[in-house]
């Protein structure tokens, strides 16, 4: 039987990881607005984007990992440093291995596989949804498990980091739907495309909060390792191709605006 914290975790990480898939539906949505993405905006949402998953990484993981673990009587930056490292090395091992496709490329990355590139194209969108459910779940988790000052400051860091997963994962979602139609899919089939896309973050999120009670000593590990994974994608994926061909410069915007906006949501939250 699920204690009541859980229960008000699963509650919590449940709204905040739908809002982050709703949003994503909603990106996928505008398919039926546009006939192709537009490299201009594309850059945009994609440096948005990352300086959204930069500050997150920072202020929401990071942070709160050091604090758990000297909380825990732990050395602050021993499990920071060592969760980030695991959680570059497991969305590296996912690069490697898991076919994908970004949307500027034609050669696949990953093993030899059969996929239709459509498929593909969702794959690599995907990738990146995993450590941020993951991150939403873990602070709605620590949230729910900490009392007093302390768990409003997670409820607050949560909510902040949802909300800013949120409006990412809107370009994500047109990012994926939008070059479905462009490679000959119907627009009803993109879109449903774009919006499974999202589903992995309320299942991460979820499943997350659901081992929490086993993980606790290990939470500040599990929370540097979500800001791995998520810079990680920043590092390997989004900025490169915020910047790809001309109008770079906006790439650059995006990512400050992002940073700034998720900086002020935690802070003001938090």
């Amino acid at each position: 039987m699920l204690s009541a914290n859980i229960g008000q975790a699963l509650l919590w990480a449940a709204l905040g990881c739908g809002f982050t898939w709703l949003m994503t539906t909603a990106g996928a949505a505008m398919v039926f607005f546009f006939r192709s993405d537009r490299k201009l905006m594309h850059h945009i949402f994609l440096g948005f984007a990352a300086g959204v998953m930069i500050a997150a990484s920072v202020w929401s993981l990071l942070n709160p990992a050091i604090e758990q673990a000297e909380e825990l009587g732990q050395i602050g930056w021993i499990p920071a440093a060592g969760g980030f490292l695991l959680g570059v090395a497991f969305l590296l091992a996912l690069d490697t291995f898991l076919p994908h496709l970004h949307p500027e490329e034609d050669q696949p990355e990953g093993i030899q596989t059969s996929w239709k590139r459509t498929t593909l194209l969702v794959s690599a969108v995907t990738l990146h949804n995993i450590p941020e459910g993951m991150s939403v779940g873990l602070l709605f988790a620590m949230a729910a498990q900490a009392s007093g000052a302390a768990a409003d400051a997670y409820l607050g860091m949560a909510f902040a980091l949802a909300l800013g997963m949120g409006l990412q994962n809107f370009p994500e979602g047109a990012a994926v739907s939008l070059p479905l139609a462009r490679e000959g899919m119907s627009r009803t089939k993109a879109f449903a495309m774009g919006s499974l896309s999202g589903i992995v973050e309320p299942i991460f999120g979820i499943a997350v909060v659901l081992v929490s009670g086993w993980i606790t000593p290990f939470m500040p590990w599990m929370l540097a390792f979500a800001a791995g994974a998520m810079i990680y994608v920043v590092v390997e994926e989004l900025i490169p191709e915020a910047h790809l061909g001309e109008h770079s410069n906006v790439g650059t915007l995006g990512v400050i605006a992002g940073f700034v906006l998720m900086m002020v949501l935690d802070v003001a939250l938090g």
